[in-house]
């Protein structure tokens, strides 16, 4: 695994554990020699994943809409920085530049680009894991709901467990490494 697609929050939410799971999480990414890709700014959870793996010497792709570049505060330090003309360009240069796709805790933003990338999955478009960093409980509400749509029949449980849920940044690192992902 040479790069993993990050989506979270241009906030920091209201959670000490939010930003401090983020930053674990970028730390991590570096040691492991893992590269990080993202939406390019330098506020929020955005900027405390990237600053993380930067201070640990790793190496950091933001990808960005040319229309978001003052607003999320594109980071001037990345290791490379694109800057593109659509939210579409966004998504499918990172999901070209990565071999997985993590979601830390965000908005409607950040889900809406997980389940665009598990629903790739689903259709066979790309076989790289789909994770969702549940920290301190943030998802647990989506969790529960994505259940009651496989149990009413309107997602098969082999898709809804392309959908890997991990509650530590470390467990993260450990299924991303190991994950095997196909699609039904």
């Amino acid at each position: 695994m040479k790069r993993i697609c990050v989506f979270c929050g241009s906030t920091k939410g209201d959670r000490e554990e939010y930003p401090q799971a983020a930053t674990e999480f970028g730390a991590l990414l570096a040691t492991h020699g893992i590269g990080l890709v993202y939406g390019g700014a330098s506020v929020g959870l955005m900027g405390s994943v990237a600053d993380a793996v930067l201070q640990a010497g790793g190496d950091v792709t933001g990808v960005i809409p040319r229309s978001l570049v003052d607003k999320e505060i594109a980071h001037p330090g990345l290791t490379q920085m694109h800057i593109v003309d659509t939210m579409h360009e966004r998504k499918a240069l990172m999901a070209s530049l990565s071999d997985g796709f993590v979601a830390l805790p965000g908005g409607i933003g950040t889900l809406e680009e997980l389940f665009e990338m598990w629903a790739w999955a689903q259709l066979g478009m790309h076989d790289k894991p789909c994770v969702l960093l549940n920290v301190a409980g943030y998802y647990n509400q989506l969790i529960g709901f994505l259940d009651e749509v496989a149990a009413a029949q309107f997602l098969k449980q082999q898709n809804r467990d392309m959908l890997i849920i991990a509650s530590t940044p470390a467990e993260v690192i450990d299924t991303c490494l190991t994950c095997q992902v196909s699609a039904v």
